[in-house]
C-alpha cells in the first residue's frame, strides 16, 4: 500500500518512476557524466574551470522542467561550490522532508577497462559506465523522478525540500555555511532521505545504519633543499621516505593494519550494532563484507564475514592515496630526494570525536621530528561519522512495505564504511529528526575507482522506494 492507496497505485506510481528516469532522466544523466566536474579537492582551480557551475546549471535545468510545483535554483555563495535548492510544497499540516545529494565527483582514478572512459556515460545492458553516475548523479533523478510519478497520480505528501551539494567528495567544506544561508527557506525537519549510500546486494532495499568518519591530511617530510647523488648522500643524509614510514607506524602497525592511537578507535562497537553485524553475515556472508577485485592469492584481514564487516563499518583504518617528490620509476635516478610528501586517508568509527581524532593525528606526526627533518600536517576539515537514531515505526512500516513492493524481499540494514559528512551536520542540527540513508553503489559499482557504474534497475527501485516514503511521512 502506498498512504493508504491501492495496490495498484503503487504499481503505477512505480511504472510512472521507472519511465521517467530511463526516459526522461537518462539522456541528462549521459550529459552529466561527460561534465568532468571533480570536487574542489582534487581540482584547486575549480572556480575558473567552471565545470561544477555548468554540472549545477544542467541539473537544475532538468529538475525546473519537470511537472512539480515549487522552486527549483542554483544557490552560489562567494567563493563557494555551488547547491542546487528545490522547495515544493505539500500538505501544510505534514512535516518537511529533506532529500539529499551531491554532484561533485572524483577524479578518473587511473585508466578504465577498453571502452570505457571516466567522462563518457557508457551503457551495457543494466550498467550505465561512468564517473558520477552512481555516486551521485543519479540522486537528483531519483528523486524527481519520484516527485513527479506522486504529481502525476496525484498522490498526496507533505513539504520537500531537495539539496544537492557541491563538494561532498572534498569532505563537504562548504556545507554548513550553506545550511545556514538556508536555513530559513529549508525550516525544521521531520525526515531526511539520503541518497548517497550504499548496497551489498542488488536484490533488496539496504537501509545505511552508520557512517564512518574521515579524516585527509598531507603529510611532508624534509632532509634538504635539493636533490643529491644518492652515491654522495646515501648513508649520510637520512631518506625522507623512511623517516615518513616511520611516523606512520607511531600511527598503524604495519604488519596488520591495526591502528595504534586511542583516539582513532572510539569508544567501541555498540551491542546492538555488533548483534545486527553478525546477522547479515549470516545471512549474506562474505557478499555483505564486499567484493573486491582481489590479486590471486591476497589474504584479507579477518577471520570471517563478521569480521570483517565489523572492521569495514566500525573499524579504523589507514591509506595513503597520494604522494608527490616520487618521480616514476622511469625517471628515477640515483639521487637521495629531498623531501616526500604522502596524501593520508583514515576512516574513523562512527562513534569516533573526529574534531580530537584529526589533533591526536596531527600531533602524534610532528612530535620529535625523527633526524631533525623537517614534518609538517596538513588536516583538511575532520569529518565526524554517523550512527543513525532508531526508526519510528511508520517508517519501518513505509520500509519494509517499499521493499518488499520494488525488491521482493524486505529490507536489510547494515552499516557502510563510507563517510557522508551531511548526516553528521544534519543530525546535530535536527535532533529529533528522522534518517534514511540508501543508496546504489553495490557490487562492482567501484565508486571513486575506474569503471564505476550505476545498475538502472536498482535506481528505479530506489526512486520507487523514495516515493513511497515521501507519501508516508506524517
Amino acid at each position: 500500500m502506498l498512504d493508504g492507496r491501492p495496490a495498484g497505485l503503487v504499481k503505477a506510481v512505480a511504472e510512472s518512476v521507472t519511465a521517467l528516469f530511463c526516459d526522461e532522466a537518462l539522456p541528462t544523466l549521459r550529459e552529466y557524466t561527460a561534465i568532468e566536474c571533480l570536487s574542489p579537492a582534487f581540482d584547486a582551480d575549480w572556480e575558473t574551470h567552471g565545470a561544477l557551475d555548468r554540472a549545477a546549471a544542467l541539473l537544475a535545468e532538468w529538475c525546473a522542467a519537470r511537472a512539480v510545483e515549487g522552486s527549483v535554483e542554483v544557490v552560489r555563495l562567494a567563493g563557494r561550490t555551488p547547491v542546487i535548492l528545490a522547495e515544493l510544497p505539500g500538505e501544510a499540516e505534514r512535516g518537511t522532508t529533506l532529500v539529499y545529494g551531491h554532484l561533485d565527483k572524483q577524479p578518473a582514478l587511473g585508466p578504465w577497462r577498453e571502452g570505457l572512459a571516466a567522462f563518457r556515460a557508457v551503457q551495457e545492458g543494466d550498467r550505465l559506465y561512468g564517473r558520477g553516475t552512481a555516486d551521485d548523479g543519479y540522486a537528483t533523478f531519483a528523486a524527481f523522478s519520484a516527485l513527479e510519478a506522486l504529481a502525476r497520480h496525484e498522490v498526496s505528501r507533505g513539504r520537500v525540500v531537495v539539496l544537492i551539494e557541491g563538494s561532498e567528495e572534498s569532505g563537504s567544506p562548504d556545507l554548513d555555511a550553506y545550511l545556514d544561508h538556508l536555513a530559513p527557506r529549508i525550516g525544521e525537519v521531520a525526515l531526511v532521505i539520503c541518497l548517497d549510500s550504499g548496497c551489498a546486494t542488488y536484490d533488496r532495499l539496504w537501509v545505511t545504519t552508520s557512517l564512518r568518519g574521515v579524516l585527509v591530511g598531507t603529510l611532508t617530510v624534509s632532509v634538504l633543499t635539493e636533490g643529491v647523488h644518492s652515491g654522495h648522500a646515501g648513508g649520510i643524509v637520512p631518506s625522507s621516505f623512511r623517516l615518513a614510514r616511520s611516523l606512520l607506524s607511531r600511527v598503524e602497525d604495519e604488519r596488520d593494519g591495526s591502528i595504534l592511537l586511542p583516539e582513532l578507535l572510539g569508544p567501541g562497537i555498540p551491542a546492538h550494532r555488533r548483534a545486527q553485524i553478525a546477522e547479515v553475515a549470516a545471512q549474506f556472508g562474505e557478499a555483505a563484507a564486499g567484493q573486491f577485485p582481489l590479486v590471486g592469492g591476497l589474504q584479507l584481514s579477518g577471520e570471517d564475514a563478521a569480521s570483517r564487516l565489523e572492521a569495514g563499518t566500525w573499524g579504523s583504518a589507514l591509506e595513503v592515496t597520494g604522494a608527490s617528490g616520487l618521480p616514476e620509476p622511469a625517471a628515477g635516478g640515483n639521487v637521495l630526494r629531498p623531501s616526500t610528501t604522502l596524501k593520508l586517508s583514515v576512516r574513523l568509527p562512527p562513534n569516533a570525536d573526529a574534531v580530537a581524532a584529526a589533533a591526536a593525528l596531527t600531533a602524534t606526526l610532528t612530535a620529535a621530528p625523527p633526524a631533525g627533518a623537517a614534518v609538517t600536517v596538513a588536516m583538511e576539515q575532520p569529518g565526524q561519522g554517523w550512527d543513525a537514531p532508531d526508526s519510528a515505526p511508520w517508517l519501518e512500516e513505509a520500509l519494509r512495505g517499499a521493499s518488499l513492493e520494488h525488491f521482493g524481499e524486505p529490507p536489510a540494514a547494515l552499516g557502510l564504511g563510507g563517510s557522508i559528512p551531511f548526516m553528521a551536520a544534519l543530525g546535530l542540527r535536527y535532533p529529533g529528526c528522522q534518517f534514511v540513508a540508501t543508496g546504489v553503489l553495490g557490487p562492482e559499482s567501484n565508486a571513486h575507482g575506474p569503471n564505476e557504474f550505476l545498475h538502472l534497475p536498482t535506481a528505479c527501485r530506489v526512486g520507487a522506494v523514495v516515493a513511497e516514503v515521501l507519501a508516508a511521512a506524517p
